[in-house]
């Protein structure tokens, strides 16, 4: 995979942390560097430069020239029901940087439970796995899904377990995911 014409150009507006795809390791791209956005989901960003793949976190989406996404918002004394509610729609912003289709429509999210602490606030754990074992951005997609979950107000602490049982399947995918992957 690589830039398209449909990928759009950007320059880097000041030095930015990014991930290697699909290694994982972490560098920094330099202000002033050419390149282009090849995925824009979620909220992060994968950008194609010199011939390697990157995957911007939203937060850093100013040095993209991009807006950073909006806080969330919960409504004031919500219930579990609501915000099990948005713990979902945040799964549902979190994509591999390589295939652009989120991972509770790939099928990596096997478990979601919500629990109220004594505080008054939550705890979400969730159980999920990855395409490939060796998947070098297993930690990154982990990290994501950990961070975008404690965006959650009341969300004290999100327990993210990255598990291979039962091994994952193209039959765990949605029948859009699959559609959309030309797997149906």
């Amino acid at each position: 995979m690589g830039y398209s014409q449909t990928s759009e150009p950007i320059r880097f507006e000041r030095d930015c942390a990014a991930v290697m795809v699909p290694q994982g390791d972490e560098v920094t791209l330099p202000a002033g560097q050419v390149g282009y956005i090849t995925q824009a989901l979620g909220g992060s960003f994968t950008v194609y430069v010199d011939g390697n793949l990157f995957r911007i976190r939203g937060a850093d989406a100013d040095a993209l020239g991009k807006e950073p996404p909006a806080p969330l918002e919960l409504a004031e004394g919500a219930d579990d029901i609501e915000v099990e509610k948005l713990v979902w729609e945040q799964l549902r912003t979190c994509f591999d940087p390589e295939i652009p289709i989120n991972i509770v429509e790939l099928g990596l999210v096997y478990d979601c439970d919500l629990e109220r602490l004594e505080d008054g606030r939550r705890k979400v754990s969730v159980r999920m796995t990855l395409t490939a074992p060796g998947c070098g951005m297993g930690e990154i997609l982990v990290d994501d899904v950990r961070t975008k979950l404690e965006m959650i107000p009341t969300i004290a602490e999100a327990d993210v377990d990255l598990v291979f049982d039962p091994p994952w399947t193209q039959s765990m995918m949605s029948e859009a995911a699959r559609l959309e992957t030309g797997m149906l």
